[in-house]
């Protein structure tokens, strides 16, 4: 069967489905295949099942009006169930796409700190923003509501690649000789090859349903830069998009798909803005990073009235839209009988990481459920390891709000490590305070182990992951060899966030044996952190621990403070 990614004439389905999953014939994803008649015409279709909970696109093919029957091998059934992909419930039922967003600020006994206005330091209040989001976001961002209704619109886009699978690393799992159960979420099925279209639909959906018309936006790696042109495609806005110079020629294929959905990609910094034209005149070959890509976003937007402006991790809203992917796996482990003891993701902005771990969070604070929640890191970009957890803007001219979160500096550049998704300063605020809180675990990665495990990975469960969710997945190998020393027989739990068909020249490079291990030393997290003015009206820290407190400038004021103390 071959597969198509648009819709043409609709098939009539004329028997009840029976959902299975397929693999598709390259191995990397899965689709929804069912035994049954049809009647169609000789082009080629895309169907949605009318049956309730059957909410899956299904891509086929017909060459004939012949009604015709799909026989599977008496055999197939039993491969299926022994193969631990799970895209349906034990009953055989499909698993539903959740219909609602969770919001983990409605269950913190503490709230996490407001931002703050860059020029009055005073809580942002909706209309400070009006110019760069629409109303719906900015109401989501301060929301206390729990769950929050997805719009008809975006699950009807969802249903293009949503459920996606969990699947069980059985090989993996050989390989390492492990007794721990190893379980991962594949996001890389969506039309990008990530998560970020979770977040870049109901993005775009809001800014055009308010008259938007044109977005722009930063990107790292160019997985979200995709990810808003297909959205902005969709919904028919203009998309401008600045990429990171370290990526921009890293990763061309990025570039190349950002611009087959019809956006305008530039490499950042650029000589378009005075944001760019100052950091080039100071440094031609700047790397880039991705406050400096988002302060050339938010400089053309504030240029234009008909311009809006959109952000793929740290946010809110971002982080909501996120969380789809943990509604989803809780009711896919639920049906394996399956509970997490250790749930790992990696963590650059932190929005991957908070979509699967926040809805396990919710059951950890209810008693339902005790697993170990761990964010991975690099070590060339440690924000939640080594950072200090203050005040900071998320671009480096101070355009956007003042965040609380753990920080490298807006002025930090991180070095070029292939991770680059992960190249931000910040974390996100919401990912923060849950760390501060001491709900959750941090750990920095080097990049050559996050590429061992991604070779690993490839080698045994045949999909080659994003150098991003390298890192989850060497956590993961090592929380395995461990349960392997103690023979403890852990449920382990972590998110593929994408795949990495677009970085295989630094696969090539980490095979070839040129790649080295970059990190983020004292000296230059010191610097930056002073270069980056971090206003004392703010408490910069809650850690007594923090290595920079005597080398600060007196004017930055560090205020211990307890876990729970409302900050």
């Amino acid at each position: 069967m071959e597969c198509y990614m648009q819709s043409a004439n609709r098939v009539k389905l004329r028997k009840r489905m029976t959902i299975w999953p397929l693999e598709r014939s390259l191995g990397q994803n899965l689709i929804m295949v069912t035994s049954f008649l049809m009647t169609t015409s000789s082009h080629p279709t895309c169907l949605r099942p009318q049956t309730t909970g059957n909410e899956q696109w299904m891509r086929i093919v017909s060459a004939t009006k012949k009604r015709t029957q799909l026989k599977l091998s008496p055999d197939y059934y039993n491969r299926v169930a022994a193969s631990g992909a799970i895209m349906c419930s034990a009953t055989n039922k499909p698993t539903e796409i959740p219909r609602q967003w969770y919001n983990i600020v409605a269950d913190l006994s503490v709230k996490p700190p407001p931002a703050l206005h860059p020029e009055t330091l005073q809580p942002v209040k909706p209309e400070d923003l009006s110019h760069l989001f629409p109303d719906e976001l900015l109401k989501q961002d301060n929301s206390t509501e729990r769950f929050i209704d997805i719009p008809e619109e975006v699950l009807d886009i969802y249903s293009l690649w949503r459920t996606t699978p969990l699947l069980r690393a059985k090989r993996l799992e050989k390989l390492l000789g492990t007794p721990a159960r190893i379980y991962y979420k594949y996001e890389g099925v969506s039309p990008a090859g990530s998560h970020k279209p979770n977040t870049a639909i109901p993005q775009a959906f809001y800014h055009a349903q308010q008259g938007t018309k044109k977005l722009v936006t930063e990107t790292g790696a160019g997985q979200w830069g995709s990810s808003l042109a297909f959205a902005c495609n969709l919904f028919g806005l203009d998309c401008e998009i600045w990429q990171t110079r370290a990526s921009y020629d890293g990763k061309p294929y990025r570039k190349l798909m950002m611009q087959t959905w019809g956006a305008k990609v530039h490499p950042s910094p650029s000589d378009k803005t005075n944001v760019g034209r100052s950091i080039l005149q100071k440094d031609p070959s700047c790397p880039g990073s991705a406050a400096i890509a988002s302060a050339e976003a938010v400089e053309i937007c504030t240029e234009n009235a008909d311009t809006k402006y959109c952000m793929g991790s740290v946010l809110n809203h971002v982080v909501l839209h996120q969380t789809i992917i943990g509604e989803e796996c809780i009711r896919q482990m639920e049906a394996l009988g399956e509970s997490p003891d250790v749930i790992i993701g990696c963590s650059g902005g932190g929005s991957n990481f908070a979509g699967l771990a926040f809805p396990y969070l919710r059951e950890k604070l209810e008693g339902k459920i005790n697993p170990i929640i761990r964010a991975v890191e690099p070590s060339a970009c440690p924000s939640l390891t080594k950072g200090v957890y203050a005040y900071d803007s998320s671009d480096t001219t101070g355009l956007t709000p003042l965040m609380k979160m753990h920080t490298l500096g807006h002025d930090f550049i991180p070095d070029p490590v292939h991770a680059g998704g992960l190249r931000y300063h910040g974390m996100a605020p919401l990912v923060s305070h849950v760390y501060e809180l001491g709900l959750m675990e941090a750990v920095a990665m080097p990049q050559l182990e996050c590429f061992d495990g991604a070779i690993q990975f490839a080698r045994s469960e045949g999909i080659i992951p994003a150098p991003e969710s390298g890192h989850a997945i060497a956590e993961a190998i090592k929380e395995a060899l461990h349960c392997k020393e103690t023979g403890e027989s852990k449920v382990i739990l972590l998110l593929v966030s994408g795949h990495g068909h677009f970085d295989l020249k630094s696969f090539e490079k980490y095979l070839l044996g040129n790649m080295v291990n970059l990190s983020c030393t004292d000296e230059t997290l010191r610097a930056s952190l002073v270069g980056s003015n971090i206003p004392s009206a703010c408490s910069l820290c809650s850690r007594t621990d923090c290595i920079f407190t005597s080398s600060l400038p007196s004017d930055l004021v560090f205020v211990p403070m307890m876990k729970d103390q409302e900050q």
